[in-house]
């Protein structure tokens, strides 16, 4: 469990408070679970008990992926996390109703981060709304959707450097 712990202080860029909410309380638990009509995963809210979302470290900013999507051919961007709260100017994961109509995306998905025209959510489709919901990729403007991991904690524990992956299409493309 210490390397959990350790995924939860390390995944934050702390020198920017974007995106950022005001400290998670019991009670914005409660009001967001029943506004969005889910249970959110532990393990999402053990992180957002660090830092109520945020801009992700650079170390931390994309998720391998293992067929091509709109974004890369090789993983999927993850700048920042939606967190739960209502701070003027910045997406919460409160604001995924609207989205979602919006951008046309299945009801049954809470979103945790964005780069529209494509979100990362928790896909609670084959769960249902009290289940450990998935993550998932989605492209509202090409209607694509991709699994990412069975759960969030598996999602974050994914996490890696985007970094990494421009300097592997940058020897490849070298040979």
């Amino acid at each position: 469990m210490a390397r959990f712990e350790d995924l939860c202080r390390s995944l934050w860029d702390t020198s920017s408070e974007h995106a950022a909410q005001p400290a998670l309380t019991g009670q914005a638990i409660v009001d967001a679970q029943r506004l969005l009509d889910v249970t959110l995963p532990s393990s999402l809210l053990d992180l957002l008990r660090h830092r109520n979302g945020g801009v992700v470290a650079d170390s931390r900013d994309a998720f391998p992926t293992v067929q091509p999507t709109s974004w890369s051919a090789d993983h999927v961007p993850f700048d920042f996390v939606m967190g739960i709260g209502h701070r003027e100017d910045t997406l919460s994961m409160l604001d995924t109703p609207h989205l979602v109509e919006e951008w046309g995306l299945p009801t049954a998905v809470v979103l945790v981060s964005a780069s529209a025209p494509c979100w990362i959510g928790l896909d609670y489709r084959a769960c249902g709304r009290h289940g450990e919901p998935s993550v998932t990729w989605f492209d509202a403007e090409l209607r694509t959707e991709l699994t990412l991991a069975r759960d969030f904690r598996s999602f974050l524990e994914g996490l890696t450097a985007a970094e990494d992956f421009a300097s592997v299409d940058a020897d490849q493309t070298s040979d």
